[in-house]
């Protein structure tokens, strides 16, 4: 089985529900155009603030189908353009996960480059200072080592850790066989039961 393409299969919602908090990142990190659904194993890169050299290193290290996941801590200088993606694309990169800001969004729609970022500003960061690359990153409240899976997409960002990626990726292919089949009129009566229980075990009599 080819779990990095199976994932993709799988929404960050029911990645979610199995996971929990811990591993969704937060919502300030978003896809910046109407992309489909990513799933890979995570390159990190950490970048210094104000800073872009590791991720420019990092499109000519990471291999075809991962996710590259950048922690920089920065908004105020661009990680990434027009060019930089177009360069991942054609290396068979599947997506950038930054937390921090690109620019050139218009040319990196157009190409059909997934991003997620906190957002676009046109000001480009140096290229003077040494970060990492293979190691643990702090990304959208997340610790990503490398190796996760990551799944993103308009729901959210969510990481499975490469330990547990078997495991997870059965569970919730059996969730999903479960709920597809499953009718809505199934569903509501389970879910009025569940909710009025609920509701009479707080004492609520409305």
């Amino acid at each position: 089985m080819d779990v990095n393409s199976a994932f993709k299969d799988v929404p960050p919602t029911i990645l979610a529900d199995l996971l929990g908090r811990a591993q969704v990142m937060d919502i300030g990190i978003r896809p910046l155009w109407d992309s489909p659904r990513v799933a890979g194993p995570a390159y990190t890169v950490r970048c210094e603030p104000g800073d872009n050299l590791m991720l420019h290193a990092a499109i000519y290290r990471a291999e075809p189908g991962s996710v590259v996941v950048v922690e920089s801590g920065d908004v105020d200088h661009a990680l990434a353009g027009g060019n930089v993606c177009a360069v991942a694309q054609r290396r068979g990169i599947a997506a950038f996960v930054v937390d921090g800001v690109i620019r050139d969004l218009g040319e990196v729609r157009e190409a059909g480059f997934p991003v997620f970022s906190r957002g676009v500003i046109p000001i480009p960061g140096t290229k003077e200072r040494i970060g990492s690359l293979g190691d643990p990153v702090r990304v959208g409240g997340v610790t990503v080592h490398p190796g996760d899976i990551v799944v993103a997409d308009e729901e959210g960002i969510v990481v499975t850790p490469a330990a547990r990626q078997e495991e997870i990726l059965l569970t919730a292919q059996a969730k999903l066989a479960k709920e597809a089949g499953e009718s809505l009129d199934d569903w509501e009566e389970q879910h009025r039961s569940r909710i009025e229980k609920a509701l009479s075990d707080l004492g609520f009599t409305g």
